[in-house]
């Protein structure tokens, strides 16, 4: 489905300034709503706000279902009584544009066991029927979850296919019976953990959608093999008899790399999940939408083809395209969900079934500006080959900063993107900015970096590294410091909110220099 003319921001919550070494729920993401408001912006785009795994990544998960825990607000805790401001301000630690992943998560997980431990000691009575609620609403999932995390922490975090107990391993009955017995108190804290989780989500996502923002969430295709969906639900994947992966996924050598990408994760088995009615996906779906406005489907050309990979390899060189379920996915989805705001990743290798697949359901698909130099006119993410249904992006979290890429970029590369911007590159990230709300795209959505243009020491995430990555934070005066007149100026005149106009006198006078 299309969606109307709009802007909006990409940045993850773990992004946003406060005092508890990441970004969470809290005061500072109402904070970037008013941003949104205050700009006539209407989007704001997500990561994935499932639990990190390997590499602190939020594409590498323990469930494709649960939250974060760590993005729960102590501020928001202390208020609902559950914690006392000195908790809070013991996990407090100065401002920061870097996440330090271990030292936060020791003191959060710290504070959020205070406060599950008086939830339930005196506080359960309160959210009784909303905690009863959760628990029955998400029983597709919460079950599976909080066993799996218990017996995971209890066997030092490492992967099912480690444990010794082999009833374990297998969540058989008995093993299910064993966790159950052995690890209450964990399972307890983590139930806490999720309800609160999506209490405060749910506010903060009614917040932005009372004040015109929608959220645009991030749904990964493939799911992690250390996690709670593949250890509960074996048969939809593709392993061998002990549990370990027999096929997984990746992409194929290309321009970029001479091997490929070697993912690593378990090849879905497609026939014993349309078998079942594709359940397991319609209820991830369902969870999605419950979640979020619009969900941007990551790896989207993997339900039309995917490359397969034997487990052994060590590259993705020898791999294989194999016909994923295309229309019948989506189709089953639709039925029991009805039409679904999906944004279709649609980068890489793109075939004409990719195109097609998109096309059947009127999904947008997406432009990186950076990819747009260095080859030809014909370059499909250059804005004059845009179509309306199309979201444009500077670039994506998997991208420089738009100053880091120009600093990068090769002196052709340079070349052709002053010449299309008719500027000397100085302030190249408001360029590609212009560019971007002035295509024919339907929605433009950029990082918070390219609105306060930073360098690309700034960068979210490097692909193929699996260090120093997903840390990038900023603080509450780098957003004061964008130039909001001229952005909002900008947003009008490109029918990105309709509702502000040329006379606006709040809106101060684009001021253009001479190139």
């Amino acid at each position: 489905m299309a969606f109307e003319r709009s802007s909006g921001v990409l940045v993850h919550p773990t992004s946003l300034p406060n005092f508890y070494g990441i970004g969470d729920f809290g005061p500072t993401a109402q904070q970037l709503i008013h941003f949104l408001e205050e700009t006539g912006q209407s989007l704001w785009q997500v990561l994935p706000l499932t639990p990190t795994g390997y590499g602190d990544s939020p594409y590498a998960s323990y469930s494709a279902f649960a939250g974060n825990i760590f993005l729960i607000s102590p501020d928001i805790l202390c208020k609902e009584g559950l914690i006392r401001n000195e908790d809070c301000a013991a996990a407090m630690q100065p401002e920061s544009t870097v996440v330090d992943y271990q030292k936060t998560m020791q003191l959060k997980t710290t504070l959020l066991q205070k406060a599950a431990a008086n939830f339930y000691a005196g506080k359960k009575a309160v959210y009784e029927e909303e905690f009863t609620n959760f628990i029955a609403q998400n029983s597709y999932w919460l079950t599976d979850y909080t066993e799996f995390v218990a017996c995971f922490e209890a066997h030092g975090k490492r992967p099912w296919s480690e444990w010794e107990d082999k009833d374990l391993a297998s969540g058989n009955k008995k093993g299910r019976a064993k966790i159950q017995k052995n690890y209450a108190d964990a399972i307890a804290f983590h139930t806490w953990a999720q309800f609160e989780f999506f209490r405060q989500w749910d506010n903060l996502k009614a917040f932005a959608n009372e004040h015109g923002v929608q959220i645009v969430g991030d749904i990964p295709i493939f799911v992690d093999h250390n996690s709670a969906d593949v250890w509960a639900n074996k048969k939809y994947f593709s392993l061998n008899k002990d549990g370990s992966r027999n096929k997984v996924a990746g992409v194929p050598p290309d321009f970029f790399s001479a091997t490929g990408q070697l993912w690593g994760n378990p090849q879905y088995d497609w026939k014993k999940l349309k078998a079942d009615g594709y359940s397991w996906w319609i209820e991830r779906f369902r969870q999605m939408f419950a979640m979020y406005d619009i969900v941007r489907v990551d790896h989207f050309r993997g339900f039309e083809a995917y490359w397969e990979i034997e487990a052994n390899e060590q590259t993705a060189i020898n791999g294989r395209w194999v016909k994923g379920p295309g229309s019948d996915i989506f189709d089953a989805v639709q039925a029991k969900l009805g039409n679904i705001p999906v944004i279709a990743e649609d980068l890489g290798v793109i075939t004409q079934g990719v195109v097609d697949l998109r096309e059947r359901y009127d999904f947008p698909g997406m432009r990186i500006l950076q990819f747009g130099w260095g080859s030809d006119a014909a370059n499909t993410f250059l804005p004059h080959n845009y179509d309306k249904n199309t979201v444009c992006y500077t670039g994506t979290h998997d991208n420089d900063t738009t100053q880091g890429w120009y600093a990068a970029a090769s002196a052709k590369e340079k070349h052709e993107a002053r010449i299309y911007t008719r500027s000397d590159g100085r302030n190249i990230h408001n360029d590609f900015i212009r560019l971007c709300f002035t295509s024919a795209a339907n929605q433009a959505i950029i990082p918070m970096q390219d609105y306060m243009g930073l360098d690309g020491t700034h960068r979210m995430n490097m692909p193929g590294t699996t260090s120093n990555n997903w840390q990038w934070r900023y603080t509450s005066s780098m957003l004061e410091a964008i130039d909001l007149g001229q952005l909002k100026l900008l947003i009008a005149i490109t029918n990105r909110n309709p509702r502000l106009g040329y006379k606006d006198e709040s809106i101060e006078v684009l001021h253009i220099e001479e190139v």
